[in-house]
């Protein structure tokens, strides 16, 4: 108990530690995680042996993100995805596989050597990636969606190849049963026990009809049984009871995928698109979301724990060569198979440098290969090292993504802006959510407008709808010109992008002093810059919904409709004034946290507000009834 519990204050404080440092210098919590499990590992030596058995344990991370993100799929958008699937994906492990497997036989390994390493290295790293784009918000980017395909393809390929590698051995380890018959070692077990398994000594339809059951079983269980199970847990009204069904609902799919042979992470994803449409959907996602987040990390810190830095200083020049080696020519794959899919800008690159990488199943292939004498022992520890140093080197990748995409144009830049033909009193600046209820109600009113936004998606489907609008880049002089800001009333700036709305709104208030300008704030300190660039009404994104809410609160907790429709108005008159006396103390150089005068004035303002709120309670109270 007490080995266990060194162990597990070991773990966490490394992470505790080394992730939110890795955090705060923008290296992602991934390297983080690795990190902390080399300084613990190879480093200090606190940790040993356990990491193997722990990184078993830890993979079931792997099969809860996956059925979240299933969760998050429907059903329909997933047939969507069958050309990416098959296609796209299917390509990427087949070329890679050759790709990879000519470079090992260039080394000398045989051709059923090279076959295999090609095979395990032509995986991504499921985990790392998905984490990853996760936490930047890239999962539904173009590029993402492609990068979460061709990952989705590779895990299902994970299947077919555990079969296929056996065929590959040279000297297969046979021992003779008590029964006389023959078992190979690692083809139903490891020779010690009865392994658990509903497909073993099946013919080949026999196995074909179970799995098919399986599957039918996830299918139709998360259809017809989701709902009399949850039923039954919420009249226990037990919290807790939620959290075990989440746990028992992936820990059972992924038990059932293992007895018929098919991967726990597949399993999972299968069964997260069956309830994908499920009103109980957010509810497994907020039981199993700390769970997935621990396991995924765990296992991040027994790959680095696990690393073998004596084989690795012995060769340290030739492994990382090896390891750029891999990154190199699947990035160079990915790359021409994204321009051939149709990707292209940052989508192109994100997907190109985010799966260049060796996976976590790169660990299960050499080791299932090492067991069926496929790969000699001594090539697969220095390929467990390439897997795991070119893991370490995937966030680097990242960085080198954020640094491309900071400098490419958007996706419309590649476009010629439209000749615009049309002039108006009302200018419309981005056409997206905020722009496009503006644009309705203007024109529902009978007045004309003539709208900008540099998207082309976002324009084709304005269109779509019959309204008309002009693709261009809305801070473009000759576009504003063209779209007639010497005549208009009225500027609308509604970009998506804060800094773009900042230069629009410079820019027309130097050309048109007397034109009106609105224009959309992302945040307070937007507010202060859009009022010193010259705005005139200046609408931030999600005020008017909160304090809508909170009249609904006030309406709720004993204030009559007019009450709270006062103190609403009193608190909205009152904002705008404070805003412009917080834009004269505030400085665009210091934090507002940092910026004494500003916070002093905000306190005082607070108070003004309290006054003014009950000055208009006890105005309210003279009022006759």
């Amino acid at each position: 108990m007490e080995t266990f519990l060194y162990q597990a204050s070991i773990y966490l404080a490394a992470a505790v530690i080394a992730v939110p440092l890795a955090a705060r210098l923008g290296l992602g919590s991934v390297l983080g995680y690795l990190a902390a499990g080399i300084i613990i590992g190879p480093v200090l030596g606190l940790v040993g042996s356990e990491t193997q058995d722990l990184q078993h344990f830890a993979e079931f991370g792997v099969v809860m993100m996956l059925f979240l993100i299933g969760l998050e799929l429907d059903p329909r958008a997933l047939w969507d995805m069958r050309h990416r699937l098959i296609g796209l994906g299917g390509l990427q492990i087949a070329v890679s596989t050759i790709a990879l497997m000519g470079a090992a036989m260039a080394t000398g390994q045989s051709w059923s050597v090279s076959l295999a390493i090609g095979l395990s290295l032509s995986l991504s790293s499921t985990a790392i990636v998905l984490q990853t784009l996760s936490e930047k918000g890239l999962m539904q980017t173009s590029g993402g969606r492609s990068a979460f395909s061709v990952l989705l393809t590779q895990d299902i390929a994970v299947i077919p190849i555990l079969a296929f590698l056996p065929l590959l051995a040279t000297a297969p380890v046979a021992k003779i049963n008590t029964d006389g018959s023959i078992n190979r070692v690692g083809e139903h077990g490891d020779g010690h026990g009865l392994s658990m398994s509903l497909v073993e000594g099946l013919p080949g339809w026999g196995v074909t009809l179970v799995t098919i059951a399986a599957v039918a079983a996830v299918v139709l269980a998360g259809i017809y049984l989701t709902r009399p199970v949850f039923r039954y847990i919420h009249a226990a009204h037990l919290r807790e009871m939620y959290t075990a069904l989440a746990l028992m609902i992936v820990v059972g799919i992924s038990f059932l995928m293992t007895l018929v042979g098919l991967s726990p992470a597949l399993g999972a994803f299968l069964a997260g698109v069956v309830l994908a449409n499920s009103e109980f959907r957010h509810e497994l996602e907020s039981d199993l979301e700390p769970f997935k987040g621990l396991l995924l990390g765990l296992f991040f810190i027994t790959v680095g724990a696990g690393i073998n830095f004596s084989l690795f200083f012995d060769e340290p020049g030739d492994l990382i060569g090896l390891a750029l080696l891999v990154i190199l020519a699947k990035g160079v794959i990915l790359y021409v198979l994204g321009r051939a899919f149709g990707l292209k800008g940052r989508n192109r690159w994100l997907f190109t440098l985010s799966l260049a990488q060796a996976g976590e199943f790169g660990f299960v292939l050499i080791a299932f290969s090492v067991q069926q004498s496929v790969i000699p022992t001594a090539v697969s520890e220095k390929l467990l090292l390439v897997i795991a140093l070119s893991m370490l080197i995937t966030p680097l990748l990242f960085i080198i993504y954020d640094f491309i995409s900071s400098r490419m144009k958007d996706s419309a830049a590649h476009h010629e802006a439209d000749d615009i033909d049309e002039q108006g009193p009302v200018i419309i600046a981005g056409i997206g959510r905020f722009g496009q209820i503006v644009n309705r109600l203007v024109q529902a009113s009978g007045f004309k407008t003539v709208v900008l936004d540099s998207n082309m998606e976002t324009i084709q489907l304005m269109r779509r709808f019959g309204f008309k609008s002009f693709l261009g880049d809305p801070t473009r002089p000759e576009l504003l010109n063209a779209a007639g800001l010497a005549k208009a009333r009225v500027l609308v700036a509604a970009m998506n992008d804060p800094d773009a709305v900042t230069r629009l709104v410079t820019y027309a208030r130097r050309e048109r002093p007397d034109l009106h300008i609105i224009a959309r704030a992302y945040d307070r300190s937007h507010v202060y810059r859009l009022y010193r660039a010259g705005a005139d009404d200046i609408v931030r994104e999600t005020f008017d919904a909160s304090l809508r809410a909170g009249r609904y609160v006030l309406e709720n907790v004993g204030l009559s409709e007019f009450e709270a429709d006062s103190a609403e108005r009193t608190f909205y008159a009152h904002d705008r004034y404070a805003v412009q006396q917080l834009a004269q103390v505030w400085d665009p150089n210091t934090p507002a946290r940092e910026n004494a005068a500003y916070i002093a004035r905000a306190r005082e303002l607070e108070k003004e507000l309290e006054v003014a709120l009950l000055n208009r309670e006890s105005e309210d109270d003279k009022r006759p009834a």
